[in-house]
């Protein structure tokens, strides 16, 4: 392999073949001709997922309400199958872990649940780049205790608008914090924060502290064994390839276990008790006792075949094989478009950047229009960001490097001049 001469496309294929995943492609639908480049938005549907659910259809068609119990694994406790199957991506213990709800609910859940404000420690620290749902709930969450959320939230800065630096982070640990909810990896700009050194500065300064891991589960491997993070959440139709609105997960570390559940709901009761239908809840001893209502079970199915997966090919191989994929694209960035005014505005450094490549022009918007007329499905964040994920477990490097030449091509010719900047109800 000549590691000289990168640019190009015998380089690419180079890599390919020495890509000991490269098989994994062949079990996701992808369109011959198309870059999907979104998996950190909505992951492809896989052979396995639709083979799951098409499993669960069927059990359903077959056996009707004994859908619930008969079947291997049994439907009604369907989540708990599926924690035992994802734990080992975040170093969890399997009742650490339960499948339920979406992030959003799974963020009020958690907030209910751990944010407890006396006189002295009432500030919830958040940060001004996460996903917006996040800060919704939050301050949602402080309006509940009838508090004003102006004096109850307290917001990390940015220094620079697209990273935040730890030290910020730590120096914001007041007194008067009670809770932290924060990103593993911004959605804009990749960045991956230090979970495990956040995490213990926080709890040495008796601080609860939780996760959204939307852009990190299935791209990065964690160490909740090792982090201890009280709680955390995340969806799984990005990196995932749960399927579109596929039910969430939720992480409750073991210690807490014993706490009330911040909303009860009739699946989180225990199941020795559950059908006795008594009007007082016993809220069951492990993550699962957070559930809420009965879950759309044809709809995990797919988190199964996805988990089959990851099963298969292994979190660390795939980290490694993204870190690649990234790296390389970075370098096509470098060589070939800085001098049509792109620059990149994620971490370059491989223990602080997530799945995908967050690539910055004055003209994204349109640009971004004009990839996708070009076979490309990219993904925009206003107002000048074109995220780029090559997932690997259907990406190859050739596809990086077609990506790139497509852009080019958009720029050398000025494609994007016959697009608007007007943004659409999904960029």
């Amino acid at each position: 392999m000549d590691k000289n001469n990168r640019d190009t496309r015998k380089y690419a294929r180079e890599m390919d073949k020495a890509d000991r995943l490269s098989s994994f492609r062949d079990r996701f639908y992808k369109k011959e001709g198309q870059l999907y480049m979104d998996g950190n938005s909505l992951g492809l549907c896989s052979l396995d997922a639709e083979e799951a659910i098409l499993r669960v259809l069927n059990e359903w068609k077959e056996r009707g309400i004994g859908v619930w119990t008969e079947p291997d694994p049994p439907l009604f406790t369907y989540h708990d199958y599926l924690a035992g199957m994802l734990a080992p991506l975040i170093g969890a213990e399997a009742e650490e872990v339960t499948i339920h709800a979406n992030t959003t609910v799974n963020i009020h859940t958690c907030i209910a649940t751990f944010y407890k404000p006396t006189e002295k420690r009432y500030k919830i620290l958040v940060d001004k780049l996460n996903f917006p749902t996040d800060l919704y709930a939050v301050e949602g969450q402080i309006k509940l205790k009838g508090l004003d959320p102006r004096e109850c939230m307290k917001m990390v800065e940015s220094r620079e608008g697209n990273l935040l630096n730890e030290a910020d982070i730590v120096a914001a640990m007041s007194d008067d914090v009670a809770l932290i909810l924060l990103p593993s990896v911004l959605y804009r700009s990749g960045q991956l924060l230090d979970l495990f050194s956040i995490t213990q500065e926080a709890h040495r300064r008796g601080i609860v502290i939780g996760w959204d891991l939307s852009h990190s589960i299935g791209a990065v491997p964690h160490r909740f064994d090792k982090v201890q993070p009280d709680f955390a959440v995340w969806c799984n139709y990005k990196y995932m390839n749960g399927g579109p609105g596929t039910s969430a997960g939720l992480y409750i570390n073991k210690q807490h276990f014993s706490l009330d559940a911040g909303l009860p709901g009739w699946h989180g009761n225990k199941y020795e008790t559950q059908f006795q239908l008594n009007t007082q809840f016993e809220k069951a001893e492990y993550a699962g006792g957070w559930q809420t209502g009965t879950q759309p079970v044809i709809s995990m199915a797919a988190i199964e075949g996805s988990l089959k997966i990851y099963q298969e090919a292994g979190i660390e191989n795939l980290r490694q094989k993204s870190l690649r994929l990234t790296g390389y694209l970075m370098q096509l960035i470098d060589s070939k478009l800085e001098q049509y005014g792109f620059s990149i505005i994620n971490p370059r450094e491989d223990a602080q950047r997530g799945g995908h490549v967050a690539l910055v022009h004055e003209e994204a918007l349109r640009i971004n229009e004009a990839l996708k007329a070009a076979g490309v499905v990219p993904d925009f964040r206003f107002p000048n960001v074109i995220r780029l994920a090559p997932v690997p477990l259907y990406t190859s490097f050739e596809d990086v490097y077609e990506l790139v030449e497509r852009i080019v091509d958009i720029m050398d010719h000025k494609k994007y001049e016959a697009y608007e900047k007007k943004i659409g109800l999904i960029a």
